[in-house]
């Protein structure tokens, strides 16, 4: 009993994930980079990532979205312009470190209609305005909470409990990772810390020969110096 009581309370804690929803201002083309709003995550490298995405409706609005992390380049997993509903994607992480998804809301300015004679483009006046803005709902979730549980079950042809037993062992092996994980950042850190201390060794015992070879040249010196204008025997 208490056994099943910790399962359904571990697994409760597993249906979490990390969802916002905010009101994406409209901008035009030329102030796309200052309209962009990102979102950002820390993940370790081979992690399964899920990002699902909600997009109300907007009258001549065009949300574009993209998902890239911070290491050198960049890995860009996803660009995907014009959303129209709802997005779902899941991909695994190249490398240590963040993982930002970036949303613009573009506003078109103008639309081309054909004639009998010829295509013309009008300008419908649409300019900047807080009135213009989409509804965006984003769901991102890490590790165990971007499997698809009811599709490996469904695969794997697993009970409730058997079900739950592997959610937790999911968990349990992203904790060991995330341990592992900690243990080399300690050990590097450490190595570093190490070194650090022999070259700044290294260096006061440089400069401690260095200041006496310095006193000793400017004793002789002096002695000599003193010597030549007779004032010492």
């Amino acid at each position: 009993m208490r056994q099943t009581f910790l399962i359904v309370v571990l697994s409760s804690l597993l249906a979490l994930a990390s969802a916002v929803s905010f009101d994406l201002r409209a901008v035009t083309a030329n102030n796309a980079e200052t309209g962009k709003r990102c979102l950002s995550i820390f993940a370790p490298k081979n992690v399964q990532m899920l990002a699902a995405v909600k997009v109300e409706p907007g009258h001549n609005q065009r949300v574009n979205v993209e998902i890239k992390d911070d290491s050198e380049p960049p890995n860009e997993y996803l660009n995907k312009r014009d959303i129209s509903s709802d997005l779902r994607f899941v991909f695994d992480t190249h490398a240590t470190g963040i993982v930002a998804i970036c949303f613009t809301n573009i506003l078109e300015n103008g639309k081309s209609y054909k004639t009998i004679y010829r295509i013309d483009s009008v300008s419908l006046g649409f300019h900047e305005d807080p009135l213009y803005r989409r509804s965006v709902e984003l769901e991102f979730s890490v590790g165990a909470e971007a499997k698809d549980y009811d599709k490996i079950a469904k695969d794997e042809k697993l009970g409730p409990l058997e079900l739950e037993l592997r959610k937790l062992e999911t968990v349990v092996n992203e904790i060991v990772e995330d341990m592992g994980y900690l243990q080399r950042r300690e050990a590097k850190l450490r190595d570093t810390n190490e070194s650090t201390n022999a070259r700044v060794k290294g260096f006061s015992i440089l400069s401690l020969f260095t200041l006496v070879g310095l006193g000793t040249w400017q004793i002789l010196y002096l002695r000599q110096y003193f010597r030549r204008k007779r004032l010492i025997d």
